[in-house]
């Protein structure tokens, strides 16, 4: 109720006043920046199991979220369990911004070494939250969907196969999982059934440009919040051998001290320490278990907004020592 309902309020608020008063879009569309935010990290919290109680209702709401996030919460939350089941570990996991070691860093010619820094920008932020909660999940949706369009064109009864038979046959590069694929499959249908209806009311030019920007600033925050809460100086980042959960935990992760009202929007995701130690602590426990327990937390990393940048310049893994590193440390070491 309290992110459902003033996300609705937003929608009709822009459709009464943004039309005659357009200097309202700017506030209406960083509350629903906001908003969206959180029910990111709702959808996030559903696919632990940890929002509600029942199962159902976990599902029921993570694919609600989902939607309204522009992602497929099912497919979403198994590809993020990986990230979980292995933090900490960076042979197995790279994070979103798909970390390279400094000597696959050093193997890259000095343009590439740059394009690779210029990518992992901050102002670039909004173009990685438009293709990860825009572009990538339908692309991949219509990929996998022609592939199995072209796997049904080749049906034949030749060798006595039978229509059972040729479904089982069929394995999609874009999915893992049928269940991922019918998961995909519905997402987008609501999703785009969704946009027709509020393009019809709205207007297709005011939904268009309200929505695509929406999203992509809460996709910029999401990256953004994510990666701080990994990267950051020599944060915890080994190999399979002498990889250890909890100390990744600890020393992977860090807590990002937000100011009340961020701490609400981004439904108290900062405790990330506490969050991988245990992802079934629901969002409204977890501060009272950070305090609880605080003496445990004493070697976590604190991280505050005006460290969210430099955070995000410890961009290599440093497999030697272990840590994350940021280019120029890489280049002083090898000197």
């Amino acid at each position: 109720m309290t992110t459902l309902i003033p996300l609705a309020g937003l929608w009709v608020a822009a459709a009464m006043v943004v039309p005659t008063m357009p200097l309202m879009s700017v506030p209406i569309l960083g509350l629903m920046t906001l908003f969206l935010v959180r029910s990111f990290v709702l959808m996030h919290e559903c696919g632990h199991g940890s929002l509600f109680h029942t199962p159902a209702l976990n599902q029921g709401f993570g694919f609600l979220f989902g939607v309204l996030s522009g992602m497929p919460q099912y497919v979403w939350s198994r590809h993020h369990n990986v990230h979980h089941a292995t933090n900490g570990n960076w042979e197995r996991y790279r994070g979103p911004l798909a970390i390279l070691s400094v000597a696959e860093f050093d193997a890259l010619s000095p343009s590439q070494q740059r394009d690779y820094v210029r990518a992992r920008s901050i102002f670039l932020a909004p173009v990685a939250g438009l293709v990860y909660v825009l572009i990538n999940p339908r692309l991949t949706w219509i990929k996998g969907t022609l592939q199995w369009l072209t796997h049904w064109a080749r049906y034949t009864r030749r060798g006595g196969r039978t229509l059972r038979t040729h479904a089982a046959a069929f394995n999609s590069s874009y999915w893992d999982t049928p269940a991922e694929g019918r998961h995909m499959l519905l997402n987008n249908l609501v999703l785009l059934g969704a946009w027709v209806a509020m393009a019809w009311w709205l207007g297709p030019v005011l939904f268009g440009v309200l929505y695509v920007l929406s999203v992509s600033l809460a996709g910029a925050v999401g990256i953004v919040l994510f990666t701080v809460q990994h990267n950051f100086e020599h944060a915890y980042a080994t190999g399979d051998e002498g990889w250890c959960y909890n100390r990744a935990a600890i020393h992977g992760t860090s807590f990002l001290v937000l100011p009340r009202v961020l701490r609400w929007f981004t439904a108290n995701i900062g405790y990330h320490h506490v969050h991988h130690l245990s992802a079934r602590i629901p969002n409204y426990q977890i501060a009272d278990c950070h305090r609880s327990y605080s003496r445990l937390f004493k070697d976590v990393r604190r991280i505050g907004l005006a460290d969210v940048r430099a955070s995000l310049r410890y961009v290599l893994w440093d497999t030697e020592r272990e840590r994350l590193v940021s280019v120029a440390e890489a280049r002083a070491t090898r000197a």
